[in-house]
């Protein structure tokens, strides 16, 4: 599966037991990327893509250095290596940010996307709220 282009229109953080909780993204999955002539169509569907047994998660968005308006911001892919710890070996996750420019960081177990509504074919790479009235 592939993250890249993404636009993120909210986050959930939802508190679990001994510290540990889930992480909600609420995207828009590009399916699939269209080439014809020379432009580029996208099926898009609205997904929320949810982290397991996440912790120590860091977040950082910076819309002022842009000098951006406020909207869905755009993740580059999604990044995962295992750090070992000393009584078991961590799941890494890294979400650099593209636009406007960040990343989210944090340990996690593991994640599950789960798709609403039907996927769009549009030129655009997110979807307007018209297109995801069924969106998490």
């Amino acid at each position: 599966m592939s993250w890249h282009d993404n636009h993120v229109h909210a986050i959930r953080l939802t508190e679990g037991d001994n510290g540990a909780g889930e992480l909600l993204l609420d995207i828009d999955h590009i399916l699939e990327w269209i080439k014809s002539d020379d432009q580029f169509r996208f099926r898009v569907q609205p997904a929320a893509l949810v982290f397991h047994g996440v912790t120590f998660q860091k977040i950082s968005i910076d819309y002022a250095a842009v000098s951006a308006g406020f909207g869905p911001f755009v993740i580059d892919g999604i990044e995962r290596h295992i750090e070992k710890r000393e009584r078991y070996d961590a799941q890494m996750w890294r979400l650099p940010i593209s636009w406007p420019g960040g990343e989210i960081t944090f340990e996690a177990t593991g994640f599950i996307q789960k798709a609403f509504g039907w996927p769009v074919v549009t030129q655009r790479q997110l979807l307007s709220p018209a297109e995801r009235p069924n969106a998490p």
